[in-house]
């Protein structure tokens, strides 16, 4: 097949698309990038969709917050656009399956919700405030947002999601309650109701929509608001609005509560798999602002949500009803011809909102029905600027719609061609080419992350990015086809895919990296006295034969030797490793350090982290390399540990660090005599939460601890214990925690070795810790066990339970709640001198 045609085709053409309205529309599934594939009774469901004119947006502050039972049902049985904003991304949150945390950990959990909404139908929007951890009232919360921002954030959505209703997950009342993050999400949903229709509040986002007043605004309260379940039973709810969002869908085969169930669970990183129900499920709101419902059963009952509600939309009505009477289960493709007929009447249209939403599903719609499948792949995950990109382009029309593909161009690069060429029913058109990455091809990079933030906020100037759940990729395919007589310009990422030989056809985005990136290979290193330690840096090359030198810049008083190192690197994809002896400071001091690397006159000192993961797309994320090192008077008497690793823990590590020599062992292996000759044993926080072998192993480590051993166990939450004998005496665990860093920590218990062996722990000691003291402080202990601090966030009662010392036969039990998972990788000095005391208390001297 040619691919070049005769001048007078392309100027033909070219006129043809100046003259029609082509609007884009991505057909890629979110989940690692696969074509999503719809099935006939998907396909009629979204027909109906089609019918349907109104717009909900849901509010709550955090991934995984969302109630997405009634996401599900609105977007699935109302057929209404559905959106959850989320004001945060999650950063401050835990990670339950690796080592992820601050900005990373928001990066996964972005990609969750992003799963989530693929399995329920949803969308997704967000807003530039950061989760800078838990906070114990709204007024904390606001006050550490750049408030004025997050308020422009919240009317923009609504501005831009149109919703006819708006729920709050949370109650606006009760703040001083809950997480503060979660009063104040619903404070300023009730707040900007109004403010959203002012053309005087926050003019620049005209420049891109329009004002927007939603008619109703409601709380979706439950039983977890009243206390309990019994309570809510027993409570007046005549006047909520209730609901049964359990419905079934048959052409789904499920249930919207076995859905809702499926989509929850897409928050692995935070425990959140749910067992789908079947059944009655009510789902209860409560008026806040506008008009209640007279029958108190739709949210949209009085509201317009037909064609008629925008002009010139009346007759779109009866084409889409006539379409969903006639609609073929075994032949879809008979219904691209009243498709093309409803996006063309759809263009006569005046409402941008409902013109531009309802043509990208009347498209996705035709894609579907043919099985139109297009595609350009490339056979690189990382490509650089300037490198060539090897492409391969398939394109096949698998049923019989009439169709010609008109040409194909790029975005992002230089590639056009004119084809003018059928697409016959089920027959494949294939071929590659050759084409160059420009240089100025913007490196992947999660927006919100390329300039650094506030506590309280991600810095994005750039209004079309904000409220985006993700960047925009940059390579792109426009395959423009004439389908019934209308041009319609289906846009395709460019992706990368392979065969895995366990999971099959995969996919993954296309990464843009530097032609070189550096890391530190530790991200703290402790200098406990005067001599000197090896820094290993590496170097990778992301396209071939990458020559340079690199560097490790330190400030006056520490030296590395050699000055630089010159690299070459053959191989994309190699990596190496350098070493440099560096000498610390004769003072007490903590530094940050940045390798660069200077190649073909250019400066590098960007970090490639690729975030990993069966169940959300593959991420990569570019930051500047950087470690810590801190010159520290640090003592530790014990230097054999026994580690239980727990959930996203990365403390053996830095437990190394202080010359402990650390083996990681599996429940299954514990027994007292595997324990015999550790200095202590560290069970990681949330082992016994996630780790069903610690309940069979009690005994083994109580009866190590009576034989002299040291057991130190992290925090753990109460609901989920594999095992109700945490300890050798009895404890119990609470929801306490003090989240202000800067708190206050008090010792109770000045005398007690675990304060004063083998490093006199002061106030000092308990600076520069960062997002919190702790959480889920133990509330109740036996008098056994010894409190050793005590603390609160202002304006509470003082909590005792943060770190609890029992002597136990000839050992010691320690449980603390203290954030060590997060102080010792931000190489906090304080949080190591006082672990180094919990590992080595009963000890008199080092080994």
């Amino acid at each position: 097949m040619k691919l070049n045609k005769a001048k007078q085709i392309i100027s033909f053409y070219n006129l043809y698309i100046i003259v029609i309205l082509l609007l884009t529309i991505n057909t890629y599934d979110l989940t690692a990038q696969s074509p999503k594939k719809l099935t006939a009774g998907e396909i009629y469901n979204n027909i109906q969709k089609l019918g349907f004119l109104g717009s909900v947006l849901y509010v709550a502050a955090h991934p995984d917050d969302e109630n997405t039972r009634l996401i599900s049902y609105l977007a699935n049985e109302k057929k209404a656009h559905t959106t959850y904003l989320s004001l945060t991304r999650g950063d401050g949150g835990q990670n339950l399956i690796g080592t992820e945390i601050s900005e990373l950990l928001g990066v996964m959990r972005t990609q969750e919700l992003l799963m989530a909404r693929s399995v329920d139908n949803g969308n997704q929007m967000f807003t530039r405030a950061n989760d800078f951890g838990y906070s114990k009232n709204a007024e904390e919360t606001i006050n550490i947002w750049d408030t004025e921002k997050v308020k422009a954030d919240v009317v923009w959505a609504i501005r831009k999601t149109r919703p006819d209703v708006i729920i709050n997950r949370f109650d606006h009342r009760t703040s001083g309650e809950t997480h503060g993050h979660h009063t104040a999400s619903a404070q300023l949903s009730l707040e900007l109701f109004e403010k959203a229709a002012d053309a005087k509040m926050y003019p620049e986002h005209l420049k891109y929509t329009s004002t927007w007043q939603p008619r109703r605004l409601f709380f979706n309260t439950s039983w977890w608001f009243y206390g309990s379940e019994d309570k809510f039973k027993k409570a007046d709810k005549s006047a909520l609005m209730s609901m049964d969002v359990g419905v079934y869908f048959p052409l789904l085969g499920k249930s919207n509560t076995e859905i809702a169930a499926e989509s929850r669970s897409k928050h692995k990183c935070q425990g959140f798999g749910s067992t789908g129900t079947r059944g009655l499920q009510m789902e209860y709101l409560e008026l806040l602002k506008g008009d209640l419902p007279p029958k108190k059963e739709d949210v949209f009952e009085g509201i317009n949500t037909t064609w008629s509600r925008v002009e010139n939309g009346a007759p779109i009505q009866s084409m889409v009803d006539a379409l969903i009477n006639k609609f073929d289960f075994t032949n879809p493709a008979s219904s691209v011809p009243s498709l093309v007929e409803i996006y063309n009447a759809i263009q006569k249209v005046n409402d941008p909102f409902w013109k531009d939403l309802k043509s990208k599903e009347v498209k996705e719609l035709i894609a579907a029905c043919s099985g139109l499948f297009l595609e350009a792949k490339t056979n690189a995950h990382k490509l650089t600027p300037s490198e060539e990109m090897s492409l391969d382009i398939e394109m096949i029309n698998r049923m019989n719609a009439k169709m010609d593909i008109v040409s194909i161009s790029a975005q992002g690069f230089k590639f056009d061609t004119i084809l003018n060429a059928p697409l016959i029913n089920n027959e494949i058109i294939k071929w590659n080419l050759k084409t160059i990455v420009p240089e100025t091809t913007p490196l992947t990079a999660p927006y919100w992350l390329t300039k650094k933030g506030t506590l309280g906020l991600y810095n994005v100037e750039d209004q079309a990015l904000i409220g985006k759940p993700e960047s925009d990729r940059t390579l792109k395919m426009n395959f423009i086809i004439n389908i019934e007589g209308t041009l319609f310009n289906y846009e395709k990422n460019i992706v990368y895919k392979y065969n895995s030989p366990e999971n099959g056809e995969t996919y993954r985005p296309l990464e843009i990296v530097p032609p070189l990136s550096v890391k530190v290979k530790e991200p703290v290193y402790i200098f406990a006295n005067n001599e000197p330690k090896e820094i290993k840096v590496t170097v990778n090359a992301w396209t071939t034969n990458q020559t340079g030198k690199l560097y490790l810049p330190l400030p006056k008083g520490w030296k590395a030797s050699p000055e630089f190192i010159d690299f070459a690197i053959a191989q994309k994809g190699e990596s190496k490793d350098y070493s440099f002896t560096v000498i610390p400071s004769a003072n007490a001091e903590e530094i940050y350090i940045s390798p660069e690397i200077i190649s073909n006159g250019r400066m590098y000192k960007g970090q490639i982290i690729d975030i990993n993961y069966d169940h959300i797309p593959f991420q990569t994320v570019l930051q500047d390399a950087e470690a810590k090192l801190v010159r520290l008077d640090v003592k530790n008497f014990a230097t054999k540990i026994a580690y239980i690793m727990g959930a996203g823990d990365e403390i053996p590590t830095h437990l190394r660090q202080i010359g402990c020599v650390v083996d990681i062992i599996k429940p299954e292996d514990i027994s007292s005599e595997k324990l015999l000759g550790y200095h202590a044993l560290v069970i990681g926080v949330r082992a016994y939460n996630t780790e069903e072998g610690l309940k069979f192993k009690q005994a083994a480590i109580f009866e190590y601890v009576k034989n002299g051993g040291n057991a130190i166990v992290q925090y753990n939450v109460a609901n989920g214990l594999i095992t109700k004998e945490l300890a050798p005496y009895p404890i119990t665990l609470s929801r306490s925690r003090v989240s202000v860093e800067e708190a206050e920590m008090r010792i109770l218990s000045p005398t007690h070795p675990i304060v004063n062996t083998p490093n006199n722990i002061t106030s000092k000691d308990f600076d520069g810790w960062v997002q919190e003291r702790g959480l889920y402080f133990p509330g109740e202990w036996d008098s056994n066990f010894t409190p050793i601090f005590s603390s609160n966030d202002p304006g509470e009662k003082p909590l005792d339970g943060s770190l609890l010392v029992a002597k136990y036969g000839e050992g010691y039990y320690i449980y603390t709640g203290l954030s060590f998972f997060r102080e010792l990788p931000a190489g906090v000095s304080g949080a190591y001198r006082l672990f180094a005391n919990m590992i080595s208390i009963g000890r008199d001297a080092k080994p």
